[in-house]
């Protein structure tokens, strides 16, 4: 139960009558990266500075995936500029996927929410408080960036990348009819418990995994919230997107219409 605490705000102010949780709570970022030194600083300036800003209890989790180009060097030094308990940098000898990245992460994260984004800037993020409001007023289970709602949208794409996107979007509500406008984004905010019931049930790898996510969590249940943001396409790096996961897409998509 919530217990009420008296205090004065300033000499000579008037009283104000505060209610306190008995836990406050704590916002798990996990960043998994592989070869994104360059946008790794501004990624996490701007996480920083967003949280400072809205008075949010947070963590961000560097998951790096053995990165050649010296991510995990940048972390170090990331983690000495803001602190230890703000930066944690977990990596792993090489890349093992994106669930498992997750998983890793959550091991080592105190926060009872968890949000996951793209380290390579195309997810800002200015949105998270409001992913934050979305799940306090609606009380949901997991609040999800869209791009295919009100003012979201995608901004940097080639016509090729966007046909591609809406069409497996297109796809995926036609075939899986899964409550949710954006199954293939990957900026979304979970509570931790309801995050790793939804990963024990995942089997999916790449970009499918995302997009099993939310069905599994309609058929466990859960309420979904979502957001509308701006996907602005990496301004560093190359795009991990390529023939192959296209193929391993439309697998996964025909596997989950068979069997959910």
């Amino acid at each position: 139960m919530a217990s009420l605490e008296v205090r004065r705000s300033l000499p000579g102010s008037r009283r104000e009558l505060e209610v306190r949780s008995p836990r406050r709570d704590k916002y798990s970022v996990l960043l998994p990266t592989y070869n994104e030194r360059e946008n790794l600083p501004l990624i996490v300036w701007l996480l920083v500075k967003s949280f400072s800003e809205s008075g949010i209890n947070y963590e961000i989790i560097i998951i790096d995936d053995g990165s050649p180009d010296g991510t995990r060097n940048v972390a170090e030094q990331l983690q000495k500029i803001y602190g230890s308990d703000r930066i944690l940098l977990k990596p792993r000898e090489k890349k093992l996927g994106l669930g498992t990245a997750y998983i890793h992460g959550m091991k080592h994260a105190t926060g009872n929410y968890i949000i996951i984004m793209d380290a390579d800037l195309s997810h800002h993020p200015k949105f998270i408080p409001e992913f934050i409001r979305k799940q306090k007023e609606g009380n949901f289970d997991i609040v999800s960036g869209t791009r295919y709602k009100g003012n979201g949208g995608v901004y940097g794409w080639d016509l090729k990348r966007k046909i591609i996107s809406r069409g497996a979007n297109f796809l995926t509500q036609i075939l899986l009819r899964p409550g949710a406008s954006d199954l293939t984004g990957s900026f979304r905010l979970y509570r931790k418990e309801v995050l790793e019931k939804l990963i024990e049930k995942c089997v999916s790898k790449g970009y499918v995994f995302q997009m099993e996510m939310i069905v599994r969590a309609r058929q466990l249940n859960y309420t979904i919230g979502e957001v509308p943001i701006s996907f602005v396409d990496r301004v560093y790096g190359e795009s991990k997107l390529g023939g192959n996961e296209i193929v391993s897409f439309l697998k996964g998509l025909l596997t989950l219409f068979a069997t959910t």
